[in-house]
C-alpha cells in the first residue's frame, strides 16, 4: 500500500520519502513547486527520489480540489498520510494571509 507524502520537494517532505524507501514502502509524493523557496533547489531533492522505481511524483496543489479528489483513482490503495505541505513564510502571511488560508487550511481540509 502506498504512502502518500505532501510537500515532497522540500526539506523535511524529501528526508521523509527517502526513508520510507529506504524501508521498502511505495511513495507517491505530490509538491506545487512553490516560488516561496527556489524551485532549482526543490528539483534537486526530488532527483534522487524520482530515480528509485518505488516513487511516483504528483505535480499538484493540495488545495486544488479536483487534483487531490482524483489521487485515489490514480493511485490505488493510498492509505497513509504523511501531511507536510504548507505555504511557509510567517512575516509573508502579514503581507498576504489569503495564499496561507489557501494552501493551509483548505489544503488541510481536502485531506479530512
Amino acid at each position: 500500500m502506498p504512502v502518500l507524502v505532501t510537500g515532497v520537494a522540500g526539506f523535511i517532505g524529501s528526508h521523509v520519502a527517502r526513508a520510507l524507501l529506504a524501508r521498502g514502502e511505495t511513495v507517491v509524493g505530490i509538491d506545487n513547486f512553490s516560488d516561496y523557496y527556489d524551485p532549482v533547489l526543490k528539483f534537486a531533492r526530488l532527483k534522487p527520489l524520482r530515480d528509485d522505481r518505488a516513487f511516483t511524483f504528483v505535480e499538484a496543489d493540495i488545495a486544488d480540489r479536483e487534483a487531490m479528489l482524483a489521487l485515489p483513482e490514480r493511485h490505488a490503495g493510498l492509505d497513509r498520510i504523511v501531511h507536510l505541505a504548507a505555504q511557509p513564510g510567517v512575516r509573508h502571511s502579514l503581507v498576504d494571509p489569503y495564499v496561507y488560508v489557501q494552501a493551509n487550511v483548505m489544503g488541510h481540509l481536502l485531506f479530512l
